[in-house]
């Protein structure tokens, strides 16, 4: 690819401001001034900006502890996005790979690669979804076997069987873990609807492969680390 669009791929400048710049010497390739903008690179080659090597990522990929008040898109008129709380240097495609409701915290990919996207997302994949919830309600045998076995949830839609597990009982009700295969809207809040309660709190703790890192705190993100990256097949 052209030298001037690697820089402003990797949201170093404009376009514009970066012809400039190169033609001014700021750049290097190799260890040599490169003065030409249209100059062929690719990935393998060494590129400094001003001193400052810049290295090409074609795909990125955050892991990100979803905070509450955040809409899971990639731009919104009106509310703040989880995209916007990514540094400015990162690429402008990326998107969350799959949707957290605005009041949901937790576990969030951000990517560019669609193909993992699909991957993870598809129904015939089955890729698991691990929660926990507050919800305000007692747990009881009947309440497990029933999402074990499918909730029927309209006449359009049973939901997939999904893994029911009561963790804990608290003054505000009870503390569970939810393993689903799907993620339609407002998927677990639909199901504890249907038997008779209310979620009261939503943590995505789990998807596929991937965990929540316990060192984010809400609203904090990180790059994947090369053991993520296998294990998604990457």
């Amino acid at each position: 690819m052209r030298l001037d669009k690697y820089l402003a791929d990797m949201k170093v400048d404009t376009r514009s401001n970066l012809k400039k710049a190169i033609r001014k010497s700021a750049v290097t390739v190799n260890g040599e001034i490169e003065r030409d903008p249209g100059r062929h690179v690719s990935e393998t080659d060494l590129i400094c900006y001003e001193g400052r090597q810049i290295r090409y990522e074609a795909m990125q990929y955050y892991l990100m502890n979803k905070p509450k008040g955040l809409v899971s898109a990639t731009e919104d008129r009106h509310q703040k996005t989880v995209i916007d709380l990514l540094p400015e240097d990162s690429r402008k495609d990326l998107f969350p790979v799959g949707r957290l409701d605005k009041d949901t915290t937790g576990l969030l990919l951000i990517t560019n690669d669609g193909d993992l996207a699909h991957r993870l997302l598809q129904p015939g994949k089955h890729v698991d979804k691990t929660y926990i919830a507050l919800v305000d309600g007692k747990i009881l045998d009947k309440h497990v076997k029933a999402f074990a076995k499918g909730l029927v949830m309209d006449e359009d839609w049973t939901a997939l069987p999904a893994k029911l597990t009561l963790l804990s009982e608290e003054a505000e009700g009870s503390v569970v873990e939810i393993v689903i295969r799907e993620g339609k809207f407002h998927q677990i809040k639909r199901m504890f609807e249907v038997i008779g309660m209310e979620v009261l709190e939503l943590t995505r703790v789990k998807m596929g492969p991937l965990e929540l890192d316990p060192d984010l705190e809400e609203g904090e993100y990180r790059k994947l680390r090369e053991e993520e990256l296998r294990e998604l097949g990457l």
